[in-house]
C-alpha cells in the first residue's frame, strides 16, 4: 500500500443506479394493469430503463446544484425577465415532454390514459421533482383552455406537442408550449378572494389597432403575484378582479409572455424564490404593469375555472408524493442490503427489517391509492367515479402528502450520515416532500374541501361505500373500521375541528381495501394490522409481531 493511503474503502453499498424503475416495482405494474392502463406497460418498461440509468439520475443532481438564475435585463439594458437554466434541466424537461407527461390523456384517445400517465408521472417522480411542476400545470390547463375558442385553436396544438421548446419566442415561432399559473398574492395566499390584482377591459378599437382580430376581448392587468410558478412558461393562467360591465369578482385570464404583435408582455419578474426544496424549478414574484390577458371562462367565475385545474394538479401531488416515497424506499433498501453493521447486513437485522417493511407498506399503499385515484379521472363520465374522485382527491392529497416528510426522514436515517449529506439523493428527496403538501391547497384546505364534498353531495358517501365493499368482508379489523367510518359519514359533516382525522380514516380505509383485494396476503395483513387494527403511529418501525418482513422486502425490490 502506498504510505499516503490510510485505508481501503469497503462495506459501502454501491449507488442505486442502472436499474429499470418500472420492472423492479411489482406494486406499480400490478396497479397499472388493474386500473386499466396495462396497454402502456411496454412504453413504461422502456421509460423505466431510461430513467434508472446512472447518467439520467445524475441529471437531477446537476439541475438542483445549478439552480435557475434570473436576468431582468439584457446587455443593452432592455427588460427581458429571462430565466437561465442548466442544460440538465432542459434534458429533464425534454424527457418528460417527449414522453407526453404533459398531454397524453388529452390526445391519445386510449382507455386508461390517465392511469398510464399517472404511472409515468410516478416514475418521473423518482427522478426529479422540480421539472414536474411546469409539466403538471401544462397538463392541468388543457380542459380549461379547450373552452377558450380562438385561444384553444392557436395554442392547444403547441401545448399538446411532444417537442420541448425552451426558446423565448412568440408562440407562432415555437414547436411546443408550456403553461404556468399565477394565483396567490401577498395579502391572501390561499384566500384568493383577497386578491387585489385588477383587470380592466381594453378599449376594443385600441386593442384591434394594436393586435388586429386577436385584440378582441383583451384586458389590461395591474397588480402582483406572490407565487408565480415557472415564469419561463409561454403563458400563465392568472386570477384578477374584474368590475367592468357588471362582471364583478375574480376572473381567470390567459396571459402570454409574448403578445400577438411580437412584443413582450408587461410581466415584470421581481425575483426568484429561495426555496427549501424544488430548487431546480423557478418560482417567482411578479408585477403586472398593464399586462395584457384574455378572459378564460365566464367573468367573475375565475375560481370555478381554477378549481377544475386544481383537481388535476392535486392528483399530481398525490402521484408525485408516491413517486418520491418509492425513490426514498428503494435507495434506503438497496443501501441496507449492501451495508453490514455489527456482523451482518442491515437488511437482515430484525429492527431494521421492521422499519424497512413499514416503509415498503406505506409506499405500496400510496402507489395503489394513486393509480386508483387516477382511474376516477379516466371515468369522469361515470357519476359514481366522479363522486369518488371528488372525495379521494382532497383526502389523498392531505394524507399521502402529510406522510411524506416523516417517510423521507426515516429513509434518510436508514442510510445514516450517507443519507444526510448532499452527495446522495436522500437529502434532496427529503426536501421535496413538503411542497406537495403546501402547493395547490395546504392540509387544512384539503380537509375543509373534503367536508364540502360530503356536504354538497351526500351521495359521495355511497360512492365511497361501494368502493370499500369491493374488498369483501374477509378481514374483521377492516370490516369494523369501515363500518364505523361509514356510520360516521351518515351524519352531517360539519366538524371542522376533526376534519384531518376524517381524511386520514378515509384514505387508510381505501388503502386497506385495495391491498386486501389485490396485494399478497402478507402485505395486506401487515398493513391492516399496523394502520387499521391500531392507530397509525408517528414513526415507522412499529409493525406488530408476526409480520413477514422478509417477504414484504423481497416484493418491494425484487433485485
Amino acid at each position: 500500500m502506498n504510505h499516503f493511503d490510510t485505508h481501503a474503502v469497503f462495506n459501502q453499498a454501491p449507488a442505486f443506479e442502472n436499474i429499470n424503475l418500472f420492472t423492479c416495482d411489482p406494486a406499480l405494474r400490478e396497479a397499472l394493469e388493474r386500473e386499466g392502463g396495462g396497454d402502456a406497460a411496454a412504453d413504461l418498461t422502456a421509460l423505466g430503463a431510461r430513467l434508472g440509468q446512472a447518467d439520467t439520475l445524475d441529471l437531477a443532481r446537476q439541475a438542483n446544484v445549478n439552480s435557475p438564475r434570473l436576468h431582468n435585463f439584457d446587455r443593452s439594458g432592455r427588460r427581458v425577465d429571462e430565466v437561465e437554466f442548466h442544460p440538465s434541466w432542459h434534458a429533464l424537461m425534454g424527457l418528460m415532454i417527449g414522453a407526453g407527461a404533459h398531454a397524453s390523456p388529452w390526445d391519445s384517445g386510449v382507455p386508461g390514459a390517465q392511469v398510464a400517465r399517472a404511472a409515468q408521472y410516478l416514475l418521473f417522480g423518482q427522478l426529479e421533482n422540480g421539472a414536474q411542476c411546469p409539466v403538471t400545470m401544462t397538463y392541468a390547463s388543457v380542459p380549461a383552455l379547450r373552452q377558450a375558442g380562438p385561444i384553444a385553436a392557436k395554442w392547444l396544438p403547441k401545448i399538446l406537442s411532444r417537442q420541448y421548446d425552451p426558446r423565448s419566442l412568440p408562440i407562432e415561432q415555437k414547436h411546443g408550449a408550456l403553461i404556468g399559473m399565477g394565483m396567490t398574492e401577498k395579502q391572501g395566499g390561499t384566500d384568493v378572494r383577497a386578491n387585489t390584482t385588477r383587470a380592466s377591459l381594453i378599449d376594443p378599437l385600441q386593442a384591434r389597432a394594436r393586435f388586429g382580430e386577436e385584440g378582441e376581448g383583451a384586458w389590461a392587468l395591474v397588480g402582483h403575484k406572490w407565487f408565480f410558478s415557472a415564469p419561463q412558461s409561454d403563458a400563465h393562467l392568472v386570477l384578477a378582479q374584474t368590475d367592468d360591465e357588471g362582471s364583478a369578482g375574480l376572473s381567470c385570464f390567459f396571459v402570454p409572455r409574448f403578445l400577438p404583435d411580437g412584443s413582450r408582455n408587461a410581466i415584470r419578474v421581481q425575483r426568484l424564490k429561495d426555496k427549501l426544496g424544488n430548487r431546480s424549478n423557478a418560482s417567482s414574484e411578479v408585477e403586472f404593469c398593464d399586462a395584457v390577458g384574455w378572459l378564460i371562462g365566464q367573468p367573475g367565475r375565475g375560481i370555478p375555472t381554477i378549481l377544475e385545474m386544481g383537481g388535476y394538479t392535486r392528483l399530481d401531488c398525490v402521484v408525485g408524493t408516491a413517486g418520491i416515497m418509492r425513490a426514498a424506499l428503494t435507495h434506503a433498501l438497496h443501501h441496507a442490503r449492501g451495508r453490514a453493521a455489527f456482523g451482518r447486513p442491515l437488511a437482515q437485522q430484525p429492527l431494521m427489517q421492521n422499519v424497512l417493511a413499514d416503509l415498503a407498506l406505506e409506499s405500496e399503499a400510496a402507489t395503489a391509492f394513486a393509480l386508483r385515484l387516477a382511474r376516477c379521472f379516466d371515468q369522469t363520465g361515470d357519476p359514481a367515479q366522479a363522486l369518488l374522485g371528488r372525495v379521494l382527491t382532497p383526502a389523498g392529497k392531505y394524507w399521502l402528502c402529510k406522510r411524506g416528510p416523516g417517510f423521507g426522514a426515516e429513509a434518510m436515517e436508514v442510510m445514516g450520515g450517507n443519507g444526510y449529506v448532499e452527495d446522495g439523493p436522500l437529502a434532496r428527496l427529503y426536501r421535496e416532500f413538503p411542497v406537495n403538501s403546501i402547493w395547490e391547497g395546504s392540509g387544512n384546505v384539503m380537509c375543509l374541501d373534503l367536508l364540502r364534498a360530503f356536504g354538497k353531495t351526500p351521495a359521495a358517501r355511497d360512492a365511497l361505500a361501494a368502493e370499500l365493499a369491493l374488498a369483501g368482508r374477509g378481514n374483521s379489523a377492516l370490516n369494523d373500521y369501515t363500518d364505523r367510518l361509514l356510520a360516521d359519514l351518515a351524519q352531517p359533516q360539519s366538524d371542522e375541528y376533526g376534519a384531518r382525522r376524517l381524511a386520514e380514516r378515509i384514505v387508510v380505509a381505501v388503502q386497506g381495501a385495495l391491498l386486501l383485494a389485490h396485494a399478497p396476503g402478507f402485505v395486506a395483513d401487515a398493513f391492516i394490522a399496523s394502520r387499521i387494527a391500531q392507530d397509525v403511529g408517528g414513526a415507522y418501525g412499529r409493525l406488530p409481531a408476526g409480520v413477514d418482513c422478509a417477504a414484504i422486502l423481497a416484493r418491494a425490490l425484487p433485485i
